[in-house]
């Protein structure tokens, strides 16, 4: 069996939020499958997807802290600024972390870890609300 749905996220501020139950809220076609994988894709170029930690708080604030610094605002080199300062920027923070993610599905729920957690990764000031498509195979 194949599912595939659009999902839209509300707005949120910049930085590294969990997003695991708002997704899991948006998708009550998850617990007909026993067994399956579900591909989660932004479809954005400033924002991005990844797993961490899901339980203390102080990680998504270092992850915000570590990406501005690894990718500063305003460098000098940066050549593509059509959307002020934190353009570029995010668009290599998207790159760096990435657009996709591919988990598990066990029993109606995705097979993450314990301390696992979706993050939404916002790179812009003011991004707005996002769009995700959820596709999910298996039996």
């Amino acid at each position: 069996m194949w599912i595939q749905k659009e999902i839209r996220l509300e707005p949120k501020t910049r930085g590294f939020h969990l997003i695991t139950k708002e997704l899991l809220r948006e998708l009550p076609e998850l617990r007909n499958f026993r067994i399956g994988m579900m591909n989660v894709f932004i479809l954005h170029t400033s924002a991005s997807l990844t797993i961490n930690e899901n339980a203390d708080s102080t990680v998504r604030q270092d992850f915000e802290s570590y990406f501005n610094r690894a990718v500063p605002e305003d460098a000098p080199w940066y050549a593509h600024q059509d959307e002020g300062s934190d353009d570029l920027p995010t668009h290599l923070k998207s790159s760096l972390l990435g657009n996709s993610l591919n988990i598990p599905i066990t029993e109606g729920q995705p097979r993450l870890g314990t301390w696992q957690g979706i993050y939404l990764c916002e790179h812009r000031n003011y991004g707005g609300s996002r769009r995700l498509v959820v596709t999910i195979q298996g039996e």
